[in-house]
């Protein structure tokens, strides 16, 4: 884990992921001509937290996506505020999730309409890559598209830095 020193906290330690807030919002794809919703997480600077599609928009598809991600997290890696739009089935999920001691009570959901501009952004770009493609004819080829889109657009981002081989002699000037 790597910390940074906060400015203007004497001899206080943070942890770099308080910088990054988590952005969170649903968008809409097509599987066998019904419409199906893609739960997708980013932080602040644009990097994929996760994502997670499901049949329904409700309380219960948020809760398991917000589930699926705080399972997959370190605890030093939970944000202290979630931003997400106004939509009333983050704020039972997140609820619940602090009842049962999954998510840290001091998390913050912030529903502020401006501050998800960061993931309407970034849906718009993915949408224009599935907009490509012929569409989808189960929800299991769907996932697995959207996870290998998702891949594809995390390498470009720089987020999987650590995959990235790196030649010794590449770098040195012939």
């Amino acid at each position: 884990m790597r910390l940074k020193w906060k400015n203007g906290c004497a001899g206080y330690w943070r942890n770099p992921s308080d910088l990054c807030p988590w952005h969170m919002d649903e968008t809409y794809v097509k599987v066998n001509g019904r419409w199906a919703y893609l739960y997708r997480a980013v932080d602040s600077r644009g990097r994929t937290v996760d994502f997670y599609l499901s049949s329904r928009r409700n309380s219960k598809a948020a809760y398991r996506f917000l589930g699926k991600i705080l399972n997959n997290v370190k605890k030093w890696q939970i944000p202290r505020f979630i931003n997400t739009d106004k939509a009333p089935a983050y704020g039972r999920a997140l609820a619940l999730l602090k009842r049962e001691g999954r998510c840290p009570s001091d998390v913050e959901h912030r529903q502020i309409k401006y501050r998800n501009n960061v993931i309407e952004c970034d849906h718009g770009k993915l949408k224009r890559i599935i907009g490509a493609t012929l569409g989808f004819k189960s929800m299991k080829t769907a996932y697995a598209t959207i996870k290998g889109i998702e891949v594809m657009r995390a390498l470009r981002k720089g987020q999987a830095s650590a995959f990235i081989m790196v030649i010794p002699w590449a770098k040195c000037a012939w």
